[in-house]
């Protein structure tokens, strides 16, 4: 019985994927890499560098030339991972509001898409993996040794994205959240760059039912299969 290497995990916003993926790194001892970094590190370049969020063409070319690292963890400051741009530390950096405010233009460029599987793809080949994204089955490593698309219905992903906020002490109103869940859905499915879908060999996780523990379980028992 032998262990993937490289483990995908794909699936819409809110589904779960992102604890998924940790906790199976956690579990197996690799690296735990959400691809979302990659696209914060592009947009924190961008706004270090000066710039401008609408030029698509100079992004990408940041996006193409200048070389990213997703690694373990070198310090126990709360990071799961080093993200290192053109050998700086950024692990801390990308998380900073700007950056937050930004990603999203970034990341909707199709040329930044394309140059960042690249660098994805080549850090996913190393092996010891588990990758988390929305095209990582499909796209960036369509060779990964398991792939699970992990699912939800809308509102549940809206429900809880709303719990999360409330539990933080924030403000929310559900129905808002919804909306926007629903309308990152359109957009995640129907863009022209690799749009979000699960792989035909994936194996497909519902979520509805299902706590966070029960998911896991599932899912470290297809890394044993």
């Amino acid at each position: 019985m032998t262990t993937p290497l490289i483990i995908a995990i794909d699936g819409p916003a809110a589904s779960g994927k992102s604890t998924l993926g940790f906790r199976l790194a956690e579990a197996l001892g690799y690296l735990y890499f959400d691809t979302g970094l990659m696209y914060r590190a592009i947009t924190w370049l961008t706004l270090e560098r000066q710039v401008g969020i609408h030029d698509e063409a100079a992004i990408t070319r940041l996006a193409e030339e200048v070389p990213i690292d997703v690694s373990a963890p070198s310090l126990q400051d709360g990071r799961v991972c080093d993200v290192v741009i053109a050998g700086r530390d950024i692990t801390w950096e990308i998380r900073k509001p700007e950056v937050e405010s930004n990603v999203s233009a970034v990341s909707a460029y199709a040329g930044v898409r394309q140059a960042l599987s690249l660098q994805q793809r080549r850090i996913g080949l190393r092996g010891r993996v588990v990758m988390v994204g929305r095209d990582i089955g499909t796209v960036v490593l369509p060779e990964a040794d398991l792939k699970i698309y992990l699912d939800a219905s809308p509102e549940e992903r809206a429900k809880r994205r709303y719990e999360e906020i409330l539990g933080r002490g924030g403000h929310a109103n559900f129905d808002d959240i919804l909306v926007k869940v629903i309308e990152r859905d359109r957009i995640d499915s129907t863009r022209a760059v690799a749009p979000l879908k699960p792989a035909p060999d994936a194996f497909i996780l519902d979520s509805d039912r299902l706590d966070a523990d029960t998911v896991f379980e599932k899912a470290y028992d297809l890394c044993k299969a």
